[in-house]
């Protein structure tokens, strides 16, 4: 007790939960995922409320002085009563293979339940220690202990913790679906008193014969059928077809309509599924009485779960018919699924397999960063990541009990401090929907990167020059021009499938199924299967562009671009580019099958460097003539992915040429624009290449920089590495203040000189052979990237093995024909 009275002066009592309450990080260690059920506990600082797993707390008692800790126990004993074995039996209806009736995640009937609270006692033990000495424990409650201490204790335990506030942020252990959002347009619906009265069953389509998804139109009552799914059922586009023609925004879909108001309404201007805060009224206004009405039909939820399980995808690609090994250990540690984080968990999975991610994030990487002991290491990138990998590698969370894959018997790790950090202000990665594997790949690796300054960057292993060949036809004068890239996006030519006609006799027999009322089972389903040397060929082969401006001849003509690997990456990131744009411009996913192998060598695909003998290179416009040029690689690119040409255009002038991550964005972003397909003309047509391709600060942004004391090139520098968000500049210049350099900011003045020597250098590149070998992958199950599941494959010890979240085990069947993202290492 007196050595406690020596540091009283180091407690602090938290304020009251509101908006200057300091996070208490009493769930877990913020360099660990040690947690009060650890065996050694959660020891919580009374000074900075940090939590600490025990390897960290003498050291930062030492490090900070702050000596003084809440120390956590917790205890899990099962109920009386409770059957805590149900879930390892199949037959049971807790157990593994009940069947899943929601497209959700920690929800009943969904992926993933957990009902934890309902099967065991939970009892935590409180008491006080004083580093070093963390063996003297003395009891809290306790009247001799002082009042300081006391008070602290209690506001901590009455507090909501950080990592439960961030649950609440992310819906941690729920996802259904998507979530809804109140429609703009409920509010001052126009409803027609045309006097129609809708009957509580019987409805038919108005336009054709069709019983089932018929959608009822708030404003005039007309009942209309559905659209039609990707793969042929559902309706006759006939709904859509009314709002086209009269403007009326919103619809429900007959049959989902119940008494607690929750039914499938949808937006047609918002294009999305939404909440009518009204539909009881707007019912009411056609006869229908909501309180009596119960569910008869799927919801758009549940036909998009038929649907994925009816393609063979999820069965597929999740092995659920095999009978799995669990494992356990070092490098064998699931992620748990936070609501919609399982598109984190496959990338950061695969991530580690590199070794430059386990060098500067593992082991004595990690214990670097650790010792810093930095006032706030929950938000510490590189800290995190540190956390992330050490977590994974270390097999210390990664263990299994009874030898069963439920998730209740099987440890991992929590990333909720990782997804708040790289999710923070960005417009997908911080909200709750799921998203894109690929695209969330690139955006770590740009965090990577701003994150990597006078550090090496583990990303280098994956980044490589792609080298553009465009001839002039009319001049046959050429120019070279290279992109960096971290991601090998292929195109997949269906055309040049090796079974089409049996996939037009599935289509055929599907479709009579369909109008028979029938389904096909899994083992009958056809899709195309094109080889991955199809796939070579359409990126590598040669590529016309039409309205080409050449130099040469001073106009417009076509011209012929292929492309080549200027250089040969360690790790090479195939992206299958499964996900494009249907004729109605709606995103949809192909279900297509590419073989690829274990082995693969694209030795024969790279550059020859440059200008060859016997070329002659195209001129470089004066600089006073510089014009606007479309980048023709993302043009191409753009449009492959189903995109109208003059939409490209607008992409590639608006984002400046940075990109096809920027372009492909921004495009779906502004597709519903009246304009997007409409000749585009660039404005005053006199925009540089240069210029298109320099960071342009906002005004207001930039005086709010300079007005706290910044210079002018402090302040483009830190929007430039921050996407202009102004609070993340401001606390990059402070941890840049000794290292922001001229060539931070682009000059003012352009020439094409300047332009030539922004090209990238290739010693700045890793380069060798070109014989790859396939250590990972990433699989995708749903209809597009903003639904579904993501799990991954990860090649361990000569064999496959399947991390789906929290669960880990030994793969049988790795179906390597229907990934996503593939991971080739270099062949040593």
């Amino acid at each position: 007790m007196e050595e406690l009275r020596k540091h009283l002066s180091k407690v602090n009592v938290p304020c009251a939960s509101g908006a200057g309450s300091p996070p208490i990080y009493k769930d877990e260690c913020v360099y660990s995922y040690d947690n009060p059920e650890t065996p050694t506990g959660l020891y919580v600082c009374l000074h900075s409320f940090l939590g600490f797993g025990e390897a960290y707390v003498r050291e930062y008692a030492d490090k900070t002085g702050n000596r003084v800790f809440l120390h956590i126990q917790r205890v899990k004993t099962p109920k009386e009563g409770a059957d805590t074995e149900a879930e390892c039996d199949p037959e049971s209806e807790a157990g593994p293979e009940r069947k899943i009736t929601r497209l959700a995640i920690g929800v009943e009937g969904g992926y993933n339940e957990s009902d934890m609270a309902k099967k065991y006692e939970i009892k935590d033990t409180y008491s006080i220690v004083v580093a070093p000495q963390l063996d003297k424990k003395l009891p809290y409650p306790d009247p001799e202990l002082p009042m300081r201490v006391t008070q602290a204790v209690e506001a901590i335990l009455a507090a909501d913790s950080a990592i439960a506030k961030l649950e609440k942020a992310t819906l941690m252990g729920t996802w259904d679906g998507e979530v809804r959002q109140a429609s703009k347009y409920a509010e001052n619906l126009q409803q027609l008193d045309n006097g129609k009265k809708i009957p509580p069953s019987g409805w038919q389509c108005e336009k054709c014969d069709l019983t089932n998804n018929l959608w009822l139109n708030l404003t005039d009552g007309s009942i209309m059928c559905g659209r039609k799914f990707f793969d042929g059922s559902g309706g006759n586009d006939h709904a859509v077809e009314h709002y086209r023609v009269t403007g009326f925004p919103l619809a429900v879909k007959l049959g989902t309509i119940t008494a607690d108001g929750k039914s499938d309404v949808f937006s047609y201007p918002e294009d999305d599924m939404v909440l009518d805060p009204h539909l009881e009224r707007h019912l009411s206004h056609f006869g229908i009485n909501m309180a009596a009405m119960k569910k008869s039909e799927k919801s758009m939820v549940e036909l998009e779960l038929d649907i994925n399980q009816r393609i063979g995808e999820w069965s597929a690609l999740t092995e659920s018919e095999s009978e799995l090994q669990p494992l356990a250990g070092p490098g064998y540690t699931g992620m748990r699924n936070l609501g919609n984080s399982c598109y984190i968990n496959s990338v950061m999975q695969v991530l580690f397999v590199i070794p430059d991610f386990q060098q500067r994030f593992v082991g004595t990487g990690a214990e670097r960063y650790f010792s810093e002991f930095p006032s706030d290491p929950a938000n510490d990138f590189n800290i995190q990541m540190a956390k992330l990998g050490t977590g994974l590698q270390s097999g210390k969370y990664s263990s299994i009990a009874e030898n069963t894959l439920d998730t209740d018997h099987s440890t991992g790790i929590s990333p909720a401090m990782f997804k708040n950090i790289v999710g923070k202000n960005h417009p997908d990665f911080s909200t709750k929907q799921q998203q894109d594997a690929n695209d969330f790949y690139l955006h770590l690796l740009t965090l990577l990167d701003r994150n990597s300054r006078n550090q090496t960057n583990p990303a280098d292993a994956l980044k490589f020059l792609l080298e553009d060949r465009v001839e002039c036809l009319a001049s046959r004068k050429v120019k070279y021009k290279t992109r960096e890239e971290y991601s090998f996006r292929l195109p997949v030519p269906l055309d040049k499938a090796t079974n089409l006609d049996e996939v037009r006799e599935f289509q055929e027999r599907e479709k009579a199924a369909r109008e028979t009322g029938q389904r096909l089972l899994d083992r009958d389903i056809v899709r195309h299967k094109v080889p991955l040397q199809a796939c070579l060929e359409r990126f590598f082969g040669p590529e016309l562009i039409e309205q080409f401006y050449s130099t040469a001849i001073d106009g417009k003509t076509n011209a012929r671009k292929i492309t080549r690997l200027a250089t040969m990456p360690d790790c090479l990131m195939i992206h299958v580019g499964k996900f494009t744009l249907g004729d109605d411009w709606v995103p949809k996913k192909l279900d297509v099958s590419v073989d690829m192998p274990d082995e693969l060598d694209l030795s024969n695909w790279r550059s020859t460097g440059g200008l060859q003998p016997g070329e002659e290179a195209l001129p470089e416009p004066a600089a006073e003539e510089v014009k606007f040029t479309f980048d023709e690689a993302v043009m191409s690119e753009l449009l492959t992915m189903g995109f109208p040409p003059e939409a490209c255009k607008r992409a590639c002038f608006h984002t400046k040429n940075s990109g096809l991550e920027a372009a492909s964005n921004w495009l779906m972003e502004h597709i519903a624009d009246e304009d997007i397909s409409e000749p585009f003309v660039v404005p005053n047509n006199s925009i540089g290449d240069s210029a298109a391709n320099q960071f342009v600060a906002n005004p207001e942004s930039l005086a709010m920089l300079m007005s706290m004391g910044f210079d002018e090139r402090q302040a483009v520098a830190a929007l430039k590495a921050t996407d202009g968000n102004v609070e993340r500049a401001t606390d990059w210049i402070f941890s840049h203040a000794d290292s922001i350099g001229v060539e931070e900011v682009a000059p003012a003045s352009n020439s094409s000189a300047a332009a030539a020597s922004s090209a990238p250098n290739k010693t700045d590149y890793r380069d060798g052979g070109g014989k790859y070998r396939l250590v990972a992958f990433i699989s995708h199950m749903g209809t597009s990237a903003q639904v579904g599941h993501y799990v991954c494959h990860i090649r361990k010890k000569g064999e496959w093995v399947i991390f789906n979240d929290s669960k880990v085990a030994k793969s049988q069947n790795p179906p390597k024909d229907l990934g996503y993202l593939y991971l080739y290492m270099r062949e040593q």
